[in-house]
């Protein structure tokens, strides 16, 4: 196999298809290109292997199958190697998983929006826009309910690593990021994703990186 993904200190959705690639057990080798770079335009349309999603990353090639969006990329990995890899046994844990993977998926816009993922930096912010505070919130009411119900089995929000947790580690980075104050059961949370073997390998690479995307670098006042 083999995953195209953009700018690791940059690219939020392409951490989440290189985790779940990572979560899969399976072989891949990974193409990183340097999305919004001054050189963009001309790498969308001279690189094949991004025809199929016109750009986007990541993408996601098996032989002939290519995948592109990062949840559709989770169920093709969990058809390959079996969904217990990435979604909890219980029903009513599944339920919840998958509930706040799709939420993940398609909201917290004002979030996205204003608080882009940038690994390296870290700012302190003096405060936040109202609709990106309730998307915090929300996001917090989530975890502590997923932790207090499903968690008892490890760190993670179900207990071990799985497809939920794919799904909010930018979130984890953005909060570490922008100095987002959150309860110690969130910091104990955001510790574990922060210091899986997996993240760090990815985080080791993003502060490697030499190329800036000023558009996601935010002033220090």
């Amino acid at each position: 196999m083999k995953l195209i993904i953009g700018n690791k200190n940059y690219s939020s959705w392409s951490l989440r298809g290189w985790l779940a690639c990572k979560q899969s057990g399976l072989h891949f080798d990974e193409l990183t290109v340097p999305i919004l770079g001054e050189d963009w335009e001309h790498v969308k349309t001279s690189t094949s292997d991004l025809a199929p999603s016109q750009g986007k990353v990541p993408i996601l090639w098996d032989g002939d199958a290519v995948v592109w969006d990062s949840l559709a990329i989770v169920d093709f990995l969990a058809d390959k190697v079996g969904r217990d890899r990435f979604w909890p046994k219980d029903d009513a844990a599944r339920a919840m998983a998958r509930s706040m993977v799709a939420e993940m998926h398609s909201g917290y816009l004002a979030l996205r929006r204003t608080l882009p993922m940038n690994v390296r930096k870290r700012l302190t912010l003096p405060g936040v826009p109202e609709d990106v505070r309730d998307d915090v919130v929300r996001i917090l009411t989530l975890w502590a309910e997923a932790r207090a119900r499903f968690g008892q089995g490890g760190p993670f929000l179900f207990g071990t690593f799985g497809a939920a947790d794919v799904f909010y580690a930018p979130v984890v980075s953005r909060f570490l990021t922008y100095g987002i104050g959150v309860p110690g059961f969130a910091q104990a949370y955001m510790q574990a994703v922060w210091e899986h073997d997996w993240m760090q390998q990815w985080i080791a690479a993003a502060e490697a990186e030499d190329w800036v995307i000023e558009q996601y670098e935010m002033p220090e006042e």
